[in-house]
């Protein structure tokens, strides 16, 4: 079908069993909703649901996600997940959780095509499609009085249904039950006709800036039934919706700290780039653009996140970065991928994906971290410099260390980060933005499917393979990202070099397939280093950001001070080796003999720990006996070059290793001269 200047809607033809059936059989490949006029034509459109399949470790990281905290939630929180959710149609929960875990289970659910996942996903589905209400609303309707440990008021906010409308829109890309249509068309009316006298931030202001994601399932609406009642609709949730795009380009918010809420910033980030699908003016590319150099100036840090704990609060590598942070600006990036096809979203992808997400979970996916510091020597209870402190918990590892939110939100990074692994184009081929192992057939046009699989041992290896089989002997063009780290890629088609490009850009490799052939993107990576807060400098190298590999020994707690609110225990991690060291400077043309690469084994099914490590870098280092512990956590950072600055006589070897890999860690070290 001709796509024009029209942006016509492909039909889409799922394989359908009778309304509400959970459907368990793998998803036979099915068409993908491209834009409909007047909404901009995006450059690469998001597969359904179930298309794209994880391999290798990237499985196992979902496979532990199935068998941890994502698959059991329901048992191992039952105060909240229990059939007393709100969400349910109980009197217990009534706003957010619920619908967080269900955010992140249901694509795993769908992703691994697991019947008893699926099962554990339906009465949530099922509730909210037979909740709505004859004027259009649906969820939760009535507040109850305060119970220790859940959200029992606000239930008609705003807020909770956006992450209810992104689960019913994965759960349509899956199963294609038609009723999620008219869920939200009856809702988005109710909205339309509501809105104007209770705002969003009607019951409570974090609707107001988290508007994007409620936008962006309208404009996915409209794409399929093209109701123009939904442009409106969108205007005026952008128009209620704080405003970003002046907050970016004409204020100095993200320079303050305390001025925004680090995950409000995370989901409001994509704000301006959604809006631009219906009105394309270059101040909100433009916006977003200068937002996230403004962060990494301001606030950034070397995992990928930036100091909020819980409001934005500048870089000191001491600072905490929240986990709902790290999979909400995973999300936003995925968007924003999808609408403007930049290098730079991508890459910042894989270093959160890579780096900040692996290391503030455990390796069981049973406990996580509430806040993560880029150097980080104790794991303790402890009330530290955070704007918001959890009874000294968020540091510690626990199912509710810290704040539940997390515990409920932290389940959407993977499947997400799978699903936005593979794309259809706009020119009518696939794309590969992202890269990790995995599989995927793409129904392109005229009953064209291309089936794919990606292997490597990406991040840490530097070659992917691709295996490509059309269903039959077919021209179209295949996009592959090269990364802005990488200074020449070569790309080889059945073991002839085709190109060499270099990197930040993204490459067409259009030509005619055939089952069979295979491409390999070599991207080679080398050592470089980033400065931060008081000329800290990290070591990477490709995606990885590499920290000091620190010694770590696990205390486990039993908590009988507050078990409600911060779970019956936490794991505390003290370090059992020294950490305070300063590296050697030296020029940017002598990296390479400085820091060592050395391949210590294969990539693993699962590498994110020190002992499964694939890498490690080796190199030099001093001890700095004035800098040490304060308030348990590293005390202030030696400014980098500090004159006459008292360090140890001798030069020691030291090991750097994946900051995905590390427990305990120093990723921003300070410098000194040899």
């Amino acid at each position: 079908m001709k796509l024009n200047g029209t942006f016509h809607l492909l039909l889409i033809s799922f394989s359908l069993t009778a309304v509400g059936q959970v459907r368990t059989t793998k998803p036979q490949p099915i068409a993908h909703v491209h834009s409909r006029a007047p909404l901009h034509q995006n450059p690469y459109v998001e597969l359904p649901l179930g298309t794209i399949k994880p391999l290798g470790w990237l499985k196992e990281m979902l496979i532990r996600q199935k068998n941890g905290a994502t698959g059991q939630l329901d048992e191992l929180y039952p105060l909240v997940m229990n059939q007393r959710n709100g969400w349910l149609g109980g009197d217990g929960d009534q706003w957010e959780r619920g619908p967080y875990w269900i955010d992140g289970l249901l694509p795993l659910a769908y992703i691994l095509d697991d019947s008893a996942l699926i099962a554990k996903t339906k009465p949530w589905v099922e509730w909210a499609l037979t909740s709505q209400q004859p004027d259009g609303y649906f969820g939760p309707a009535k507040d109850y009085s305060p119970e220790p440990g859940i959200q029992r008021d606000n239930s008609r906010d705003w807020w909770p249904k956006m992450v209810m409308l992104k689960v019913l829109k994965q759960y349509y890309s899956a199963t294609g039950d038609k009723r999620v249509i008219t869920l939200m068309t009856n809702y988005f009316k109710y909205q339309l006709k509501e809105l104007p006298q209770k705002p969003l931030d009607h019951w409570t202001f974090w609707a107001r800036y988290r508007g994007g994601d409620n936008l962006a399932v309208i404009y996915w609406l409209y794409n399929i039934t093209g109701d123009k009642f939904l442009l409106d609709l969108g205007d005026l949730v952008h128009k209620q919706t704080f405003n970003y795009t002046n907050g970016f380009l004409n204020t100095d918010f993200l320079a303050r700290p305390g001025s925004i809420h680090c995950v409000n910033l995370a989901q409001g980030i994509k704000e301006p780039i959604i809006y631009y699908q219906h009105h394309p003016d270059k101040k909100y590319l433009d916006a977003t653009k200068k937002a996230f150099s403004d962060i990494r100036q301001y606030n950034g840090m070397a995992h990928g996140l930036y100091g909020g704990d819980e409001a934005l609060h500048g870089n000191n590598p001491t600072q905490g970065s929240e986990l709902c942070s790290a999979v909400e600006m995973m999300f936003s990036l995925e968007s924003i991928l999808e609408i403007t096809g930049e290098v730079s979203y991508a890459d910042q992808l894989e270093k959160i994906a890579f780096n900040a997400l692996p290391t503030q979970v455990s390796d069981d996916y049973m406990t996580h971290q509430y806040f993560q510091q880029a150097n980080q020597v104790m794991a303790t209870r402890h009330v530290r410099n955070f704007g918001d402190n959890h009874g000294g918990t968020d540091v510690c590892f626990g199912l509710l260390s810290g704040y539940p939110c997390c515990t409920s939100n932290m389940h959407q990074g993977w499947p997400k980060f799978v699903q936005n692994l593979w794309y259809a184009t706009a020119d009518r081929g696939i794309a590969a933005l992202a890269y990790s192992p995995s599989e995927a057939t793409i129904g392109l046009s005229n009953g064209l499917h291309v089936s794919v699989k990606e292997e490597t041992g990406y991040p840490f290896e530097e070659i992917i393979r691709f295996v490509v089989n059309p269903s039959r002997k077919a021209s179209f063009p295949f996009h592959l990202r090269i990364p802005a780290w990488c200074k020449q890629a070569t790309i080889r088609i059945n073991g002839n070099v085709v190109q060499q490009s270099a990197g930040n850009q993204v490459v067409k490799i259009n030509r005619a397939w055939q089952a069979g052939d295979v491409l390999e993107l070599y991207l080679p990576m080398h050592v470089f280093n980033n400065t931060w807060y008081e000329n800290s400098v990290s070591i990477e190298r490709g995606p990885i950001t590499y920290a000091l590999k620190v010694g770590d020994e696990v205390t486990t707690v039993k908590n009988d001070k507050d078990p409600i609110e911060y779970g019956a225990t936490y794991n505390e991690l003290r370090p059992t080796t020294p950490w305070n060291y300063a590296l050697i400077q030296v020029p940017e043309t002598k990296l390479a003999d400085q820091y060592r690469v050395e391949k210590v084994k294969p990539v693993s099914i699962y590498p994110w720990n020190p002992e499964s490590t694939p890498l490690q870098i080796k190199t030099k280092g001093r001890r700095i006996p004035s800098w040490g512990i304060y308030n348990e956590m590293a005390g202030p950072i030696p400014y980098s070059l500090t004159y006459q600055l008292e360090t140890a006589n001798d030069l020691e070897d030291i090991t750097l290793i994946p900051y995905g890999c590390t427990n305990l860690r120093i990723s921003q070290f300070p410098m000194v001269r040899k």
